[in-house]
């Protein structure tokens, strides 16, 4: 494949085929919203979002679509896995927060990350709007977007649900864990 983002006819054939299956079994993500739909816009993408998805797809996030834009008419994925996506966790902040540490760094970051993946980390909104279509995160926690006044200042913020609570927290962008990665937002 290349630096080309785009799949082949297999990988979208198969990728297709789990995001159907996703869709039918949590109608209750997309209440109102038809498949066929969502794959017409996939289709006439010529294939930018669904090499995304794909990324989105194979680093555990299990995407799926959340809603709707009522302004742009665009569908709105989310990871959608029960924990955070295991293909990126480790991961601090972003750029300046790797480049500050001198030992022990993370093998990347979750802005850049996400960037190359064509995806947006989801802000505290988004991520509270996910908790409401189900319980996600119970035993890990998730890095979302953080204010230009905390970054700053040198922190982060993540979330989590503990307790059927969806909790907001601060680090050091620096800090990373084995149980923290990141979710991302697609718009298709």
């Amino acid at each position: 494949m290349g630096n080309e983002k785009k799949l082949s006819a297999a990988e979208q054939e198969e990728l297709l085929a789990i995001l159907e299956t996703r869709f039918a079994k949590n109608a209750n993500r997309h209440k109102g919203i038809e498949w066929a739909s969502v794959l017409a816009k996939l289709l006439a993408d010529k294939g930018h979002k669904l090499w995304s998805l794909q990324q989105m797809e194979t680093t555990g996030g299990e995407p799926d679509v959340v809603g709707v834009d009522a302004q742009t008419g665009e569908f709105i994925f989310y990871d959608c896995s029960a924990e955070s996506p295991k293909g990126r966790r480790s991961y601090c902040y972003d750029r300046e927060a790797l480049e500050s540490r001198k030992e022990f760094k993370p093998a990347n970051n979750a802005v850049d990350v996400a960037t190359e993946m064509g995806i947006s980390i989801l802000s505290e909104a988004e991520y509270r709007t996910l908790q409401q279509l189900g319980a996600f995160d119970l035993k890990t926690s998730s890095w979302v977007k953080t204010p230009a006044a905390i970054r700053e200042l040198g922190g982060a913020v993540f979330c989590d649900r503990r307790y059927n609570t969806v909790f907001l927290y601060h680090n050091g962008a620096e800090s990373y864990y084995a149980a923290r990665a990141f979710r991302g937002s697609l718009r298709v």
